[in-house]
């Protein structure tokens, strides 16, 4: 069988230690993969596996370019590693079955069956294990904050909310996996008014008894007004058997917290009650003989009962769990810990729920909650916001703009969260009995990273499926040196994510920007050095660095740098829909709103990997983008109103709109966003410098056409460090056009060139400026010396990236040191120079060079700098 027929695969980390369905992607080489092949999966051991198999990406051929594929796995029968190859599979045994009708979707697993209801505040109608309901009526929940000013006193209003369904759509039915997506607003009792727009993704599998959800919601409030004090979803969870066989479970930050309404530890303990209440807490139903233990259900009958428990995250770093009889009595401490593992279970003879949230403390303050379990029914929230912490604020922190103090963007203050988003991630478990402890572990490992397959790094390389990167290649001393320092600066910000905390609902996923040495802290608190924001596309360095190593870590580093940008720092509604914020103190504080923020190559990475329908959503809102241009010109604080539409810079403005189009084409094969593209390409090289014109054009984007405006009319570097050169190069792949190739050459052979030299050879039209740090350029360089063969620029790419004297290189061996223990509030590491500008762009330019020009890399930085001295005494 030929290598591009079969694809390798592994797990990302440990195999599923539960039952449990997985969702994946493979790429394959152009022309590899016909539309109408079939594929089957097979287990190391050669047993073949049902496998369901859809494509999300084609090639210009035609060719499939991404599959995805979702199979079923029993519980401790997944096997080390599987193959996908092209051939008959094998069919579902027992395929799931999605019923639709007026008022409802059914889809019933085999395992369990979930009625979701098409209107209406609750979303999932019941859901039964063995015929017998083990919850209903699932339910969006929160709680708003009105804060009004009235006779001269603030006064606040709590305001109950909950969800009001008004689509409920199949997106995918079996036979293995199913995906339901529930959308609709959240509505407050009482006035009636909706708001909160939401989409509930459930995810089911063929033999599975759980439910996998992806929960987003935007806000569409006022910040000044709107405080969102609470948000969760809420089931009602039915409680059978006598109150000392009713069980809830919390897990803590190793073991879980296990109780019942009613304990059986009394003021005694006699032998027999000890061993009735140990089988107890390990979860098991005892029976109590009226004979034999009379006194003990006497004292039963006195002891109090135990109706509520709760688990609050408050910080990253701290959780309480609290208990009470009944409402209007006071809570009692029940335990306290560091960093909750985020599950739930409440449940009585014959089982219950289990629910468990994903990245609980990391993006706390969240909470779990079990209440009424004395009641014939409980209910069960997961509160991705708890009602128990204040209130939401996100306000702007200053009523003005400090532009040239800090950094920011722009004298307009367009700092809103209205149409920001953020997404949360769930999985909840049908169980016919109280799980034990090393099940409920389980599932916390399950829930916190859920089962996925991944391709060897050289799949990955060889199909070039997402673009021209490198495998790591330790073959001489500086490349040994240069992929530790890879190493090393992945690590740094991982371990920095945790030495400053940088958690938290809003903000996990995101790292800072410019760092402040004298306070040993990042500049948090001036504007545009504060949260990163996607600026110099952290997200594409990290997708490489995981593509090239298969590293679990990386992924899960990318996987939450890809939810929180994609989300959190994009507009997805409202004035900005389609842009997304430069780099703040607050994510959406900054006033240039700009698309590259939210370009889909930033994100794609994720979506071909996983196939996560919610990035695809975001994907398709960013394809008109450069619509919002109209409304917001990015040029306008530089030039007037004028004869053209609006504006745009080929990078990285029409670059970031590239991105979106080169994704919808490859995803749905519209030739309407390449030809848009190509419309583009075809502007550049009518100009009168090519794509060395500008950066600044006119632009209309009903036709996507580029009008000239002039010559060096914006900073050159920014065309291309923000993720424009990757996407330059990946449509040279894609369009196969040597002109647009010798394009990208001539700018990456022109951008160093001294300045008197680039007035040569434009006539006097390139006088030299803005064409600023070197080191951005030297993909650009990269792509060049090897089109064109030029040893030369390839050595100056080289002495650019390593020895840069502008301040934009890392510097060798990567060092930590501490601060001393006064200095700061406690003892940390710091490397004073750090940026994340210049890491994210160094490494990526690195990689992308070890790929194009690493045959010119001399064994060591002695080396390159007297090649570099002889090059410059010539």
């Amino acid at each position: 069988m030929k290598t591009n027929d079969r694809a390798t695969l592994a797990w990302l980390g440990k195999p599923p230690a539960l039952a449990s369905g997985a969702t994946w992607g493979v790429p394959w080489k152009e022309g590899a993969l016909h539309r109408d092949a079939s594929l089957a999966l097979r287990g190391r051991s050669g047993t073949k596996v049902a496998v369901q198999s859809w494509p999300t990406a084609y090639w210009p051929d035609g060719s499939v370019k991404w599959t995805a594929h979702a199979a079923m796995f029993p519980a401790g029968g997944a096997e080390e590693g599987y193959a996908l190859e092209i051939g008959e599979g094998v069919r579902a045994e027992a395929p799931l079955v999605v019923k639709e009708t007026d008022a409802a979707v059914e889809v019933d697993t085999g395992a369990m069956s979930c009625a979701l209801n098409r209107s209406g505040a609750s979303i999932i109608r019941e859901m039964l294990r063995d015929g017998v309901p083990v919850c209903t009526d699932g339910r969006l929940v929160g709680v708003r904050e009105a804060r009004v000013r009235t006779s001269g006193r603030n006064a606040v209003a709590l305001e109950p909310i909950e969800s009001a369904v008004e689509r409920t759509t199949v997106e995918q039915a079996g036979p293995i996996r199913a995906v339901v997506k529930i959308a609709g607003r959240h509505r407050i009792e009482g006035s009636g008014r909706k708001w909160l727009p939401f989409t509930l993704r459930l995810y089911f599998y063929a033999g599975a008894a759980s439910v996998r959800a992806v929960h987003t919601f935007l806000y569409d409030g006022n910040p000044h007004q709107d405080f969102i004090r609470g948000l969760g979803i809420r089931f009602s969870v039915p409680m059978k058997g006598p109150l000392y066989n009713r069980h809830i479970r919390f897990a803590g930050d190793t073991g879980g917290f296990a109780e019942s309404p009613k304990g059986l530890m009394t003021f005694r303990l006699p032998e027999r009650q000890r061993s009735l209440y140990e089988r107890q807490t390990a979860g098991a139903c005892i029976v109590l003989d009226e004979s034999e233990d009379a006194e003990l259900l006497s004292l039963l009958d006195d002891s109090p009962v135990w109706g509520d428990f709760k688990l609050t995250q408050q910080t990253a770093d701290s959780y309480a769990i609290v208990k009470r009889t009944k409402e209007g009595c006071g809570w009692i401490r029940a335990a306290v810990g560091g960093r909750s593992g985020g599950l739930a279970y409440a449940g009585g003879e014959g089982g219950g729920l289990a629910v468990g949230v994903r990245r609980f403390w990391e993006k706390f303050p969240s909470a779990l909650e079990a209440s009424g379990a004395d009641r014939d029914e409980a209910s069960v929230t997961a509160w991705f916001w708890s009602p128990d912490a204040p209130a939401m604020d996100l306000r702007h922190y200053d009523t003005e703009t400090h532009v040239r103090s800090c950094y920011e963007g722009a004298d307009e203050l367009r700092s809103t969260p209205y149409g920001v988003g953020n997404t949360s991630e769930l999985t909840w478990w049908c169980c016919d009995g109280t799980p034990d402890a090393e099940t409920f572990a389980a599932m916390v490992r399950e829930k916190e990273s859920p089962p996925l397959l991944v391709c060897e790094p050289a799949r990955f390389y060889e199909t070039k499926a997402l673009g021209a990167w490198s495998l790591p290649d330790r073959s001489t001393p500086l490349k040994v040196q240069l992929e530790d320092t890879l190493d090393r600066l992945v690590r740094f910000y991982q371990d920095e994510i945790e030495q400053r905390r940088w958690y938290g609902f809003w903000d996990y996923g995101d790292v800072m920007h410019s760092y402040d040495p004298v306070r040993h802290t990042w500049r948090y608190d001036i504007g545009g050095c504060a949260w990163q924001n996607t600026e110099l596309a952290p997200n594409i360095w990290l997708w490489y660095m995981f593509l090239r190593s298969g590293r679990e870590d990386v992924f899960r580093f990318a996987e939450a740098m890809t939810r929180h940008t994609s989300e959190v720092d994009v507009y997805h509604i409202g004035e900005y829909a389609g842009l997304g914020s430069r780099h703040n103190v607050l994510h959406w504080g900054c006033g240039c709103k700009e698309a590259r923020i939210g370009m889909a190559g930033l994100h794609k990475y994720y979506y071909y990997l996983t196939a996560d329908e919610r990035i695809g959503d975001i994907m398709d809102e960013a394809k008109d983008a450069d619509y919002a241009t109209l409304r917001l010109d990015p040029m306008r604080a530089y030039f007037a109103k004028d004869e053209f539409p609006t504006h745009t810079r080929s990078g990285p403005d029409w670059s970031a709109f590239c991105s979106n189009w080169l994704v919808q084409w490859e995803r749905y094969e519209d030739a309407a966003y390449r030809d848009k593209m190509l419309r583009g390409v075809e502007c550049l090289k009518g100009m009168p410098h090519r794509l060395l014109t500008g950066p600044v054009f006119g632009y209309e984007p009903k036709t996507g056409e580029l009008m000239y405006f002039g010559d060096e009319n914006y900073g050159h570097h920014l065309m291309i460090c923000m993720g424009g050169a990757q996407v330059w190069q990946e449509m040279a792949m894609l369009l196969k056009d040597p002109e647009w190739d010798r394009m990208l050459a001539e700018y990456g052979e022109f951008y160093n060139l001294p300045k008197e030299e680039k007035a040569r050879r434009t006539g006097g039209a390139l006088q030299g400026k803005d064409w600023n740090i070197p080191m951005l350029s030297t993909a650009m360089m990269a792509f060049a010396a090897d089109r064109d063969k030029n040893r030369a620029l390839a050595e100056q790419a080289w002495d650019y990236l390593l020895r840069s004297g502008f301040g934009w290189s890392v510097t060798m061996p990567l060092e930590a040191r501490p601060v001393p223990r006064l200095e700061y509030i406690r003892p940390i590491q710091e490397i004073p120079w750090i940026s994340t500008n210049t890491v994210s762009q160094w490494s990526i330019n690195l990689i992308v060079c070890l790929e194009l020009i690493g045959e010119h890399l001399p064994d060591s930085i002695e080396m390159l700098a007297a090649v570099a001295a002889g090059r410059e005494a010539k």
